[in-house]
Formats: structure tokens, sequence, C-alpha cells
């Protein structure tokens, strides 16, 4: 199973989810959760996944992380603990 890249991410996706980040508002907190969970060098499925924290869900792809989708919006994909 693929792990999180966190390095080396493209250009476009970063510039993305920082928009996402920005646009949803999500906190300081919820982000440095989501830090801290890719501190453990999680696996992740191939196909699309996603993982809930308590202020957003994220969402990605094989080893990318891909969008923060609003609360209102359904994720896809194996939900992943």
């Amino acid at each position: 199973m693929p792990k999180v890249l966190r390095s080396k991410l493209p250009h476009a996706l970063m510039a993305h989810l920082h928009l996402r980040i920005r646009d949803r508002s999500i906190s300081l907190e919820d982000l440095e959760l989501m830090l801290w969970w890719l501190d453990t060098n999680p696996e992740v499925p191939h196909g699309r996944w996603f993982k809930r924290f308590p202020g957003m869900t994220v969402c990605g792809e094989g080893e990318l992380v891909k969008t923060f989708p609003l609360p209102h919006q359904a994720a896809t994909g194996e939900e992943i603990s």
C-alpha cells in the first residue's frame, strides 16, 4: 500500500490545496491534527480514500492528498482510520 507523499508535490496540487484550506477556513488546529497524522507515515489505498478529522475531511487518491471537501459534500473512496 502507498504512503502519503509529503514532499515534491506537483505545484498545481499544492496551489489547489492552499486555496481549499483558505476557502474552507480550515483551522490551524485541524491542520495540526492532519500533520500529526501524516507524521505517522500512514498507508493509504491505491485508489480514492478519505480521512475524517473533527473539523474537516481530507480526500486523496493513492499517495496524494487531493482536496478538502465542504462539510455538506460527500467524500468518496475508502474511509481510513
